[in-house]
């Protein structure tokens, strides 16, 4: 008989794929509710178990060594399986809460919106929204849905898509320096260009598609967030770039307004991702239901409207500021 398998601690295994995706100690006994004693041990039990080092440490952050990212791939695919069956095996009770997974600016400037009207239709249901701050949203975790921005496009994932990436150039109907907002690229020069990630890369994609050969010199203001390069410029700091959906409320209200150019359409795609969890859900074809009835809403065309209101916010009645 062959002798059996020693397998090391699936919760050791759980705190090493969290320490991974965060980088640090602290912060992932922070989120799995123990000390960071704890974490050191359960991280020390592995690496005495497969013989060998699997962070590197230094003073700033953990990284994987190449035995480490061997032991986390194994480790994540083991854990999603064991996920999977639980939810297979034992469904949603009809009064746990349906938990979304959304970009932190998304959920501030497009969900919140729209929850009063999703309630008033659905009063006996709840919510669960977890918002998260970073580039990606990881499809990880417990979750029943996740809204997901992808880059290149739709996937082979079965997804509902919500809407289209444009990107705008958007500030204050007055900037706090007293100036009006630009309305060429050669007067944007005179303005501070507001980041919502230290990328820089949607002004850099926007200016690019502008074909603009004239050298300009601009000042930066970057944030880590849409929602707070919005608020920057709503608070007449500059001039934000951002997607359409997430300033359209803001424009709709005046507290934003574009003040020229043309959307550019990136290619990107916001959708909604379902997990098994959400797939048993009881509340699943209703939340699914809601989300695509919001996508419904999302063309275009609708936004198009706000041209005139942004040509007459300008004083130039008849500029076209996004595409028909």
């Amino acid at each position: 008989m062959d002798n059996p398998l020693r397998l090391p601690s699936l919760q050791a295994l759980q705190t090493l794929v969290s320490v991974a995706q965060t980088h640090s100690f602290t912060e992932s006994a922070a989120r799995l509710h123990l000390t960071q004693s704890a974490v050191s041990r359960q991280i020390q039990q592995l690496e005495e178990h497969y013989g060998v080092s699997l962070f590197e440490r230094s003073s700033r952050r953990v990284s994987l060594t190449e035995q480490g990212r061997d032991v986390c791939t194994v480790a994540t695919q083991v854990l999603r399986s064991l996920g999977s069956l639980q939810e297979r095996l034992a469904p949603a009770p009809l009064d746990r809460p349906f938990r979304i997974r959304i970009f932190v600016s998304l959920a501030v400037r497009w969900l919140l919106p729209r929850l009063s009207g999703f309630y008033a239709a659905n009063p006996g249901l709840c919510l669960s929204i977890e918002t998260v701050g970073g580039a990606t949203v990881d499809p990880g975790g417990d979750c029943d849905a996740y809204v997901l921005y992808l880059p290149e496009g739709l996937d082979e994932r079965p997804l509902t898509p919500l809407f289209d990436e444009y990107l705008v150039p958007v500030c204050a109907p007055t900037l706090s320096d007293g100036q009006w907002p630009p309305r060429s690229l050669e007067e944007l020069a005179g303005h501070a260009l507001i980041h919502g990630s230290t990328s820089r890369q949607e002004w850099t994609a926007w200016l690019q598609a502008q074909d603009d050969q004239t050298p300009h010199s601009y000042k930066h203001l970057l944030f880590n967030l849409d929602d707070l390069a919005l608020d920057a410029a709503a608070r007449g700091l500059g001039v934000a770039m951002t997607d359409l959906i997430l300033a359209q409320d803001s424009i709709a209200r005046g507290s934003l307004l574009i003040p020229f150019g043309q959307a550019l359409k990136t290619g990107g795609v916001y959708a909604l991702w379902l997990r098994d969890s959400g797939a048993a859900h009881p509340a699943c074809e209703t939340v699914l239901n809601w989300f695509q009835a919001q996508a419904a809403e999302r063309d275009l065309p609708a936004a198009q409207g706000l041209a005139g209101t942004i040509a007459a916010a300008l004083g130039t009645p008849g500029r076209q500021s996004i595409p028909g």
